[in-house]
């Protein structure tokens, strides 16, 4: 199993989890971003910078990933496509996503997204909180045991 961020809105505690479980446990985890991001010297942590456009982080990790391998993103379309592919993904927040719930959040997105684009303000997903890290960090675990 790889480990395949998309980098760009990941939270910074969520990739300082990622770089401990990648010493911890020899898995590479790779940045993908559009923008530089620091990421400490290991052999197990890669950063990748893609240019700049709408979803080129994305589509990079889409071509790039293995069935088997995670990815971190909030993103509800780029999980969907990684779980087309075989791959396993896992949101900022500890949510796994699966075939069986996907769908439902990419309607969910879409319905969302047509309420802002009508006018309606919907606000915002909450900041990251102690609850969400450790969702996150025991999920990661759970799936690392289990596959790497």
């Amino acid at each position: 199993m790889k480990i395949w961020v998309d980098a760009d809105a990941c939270p910074v505690v969520i990739k300082e989890i990622l770089f401990k479980a990648a010493t911890r446990t020899g898995v590479l985890v790779s940045l993908v971003a559009n923008q530089y991001i620091k990421t400490p010297p290991s052999p197990n942590i890669k950063f990748i910078q893609v240019g700049a456009g709408f979803d080129v982080a994305d589509n990079e990790i889409v071509k790039r990933l293995d069935a088997g391998d995670l990815v971190i993103t909030s993103d509800i379309p780029l999980a969907d496509e990684a779980i087309e592919k075989g791959a396993y993904a896992l949101s900022s927040r500890g949510e796994l996503y699966t075939k069986a719930n996907i769908k439902a959040r990419l309607n969910m997105r879409d319905f969302m997204e047509s309420l802002r684009s009508s006018g309606v303000d919907t606000g915002g997903q909450a900041t990251l909180n102690n609850n969400d890290r450790k969702a996150f960090a025991d999920q990661l675990d759970k799936l690392l045991t289990k596959y790497v």
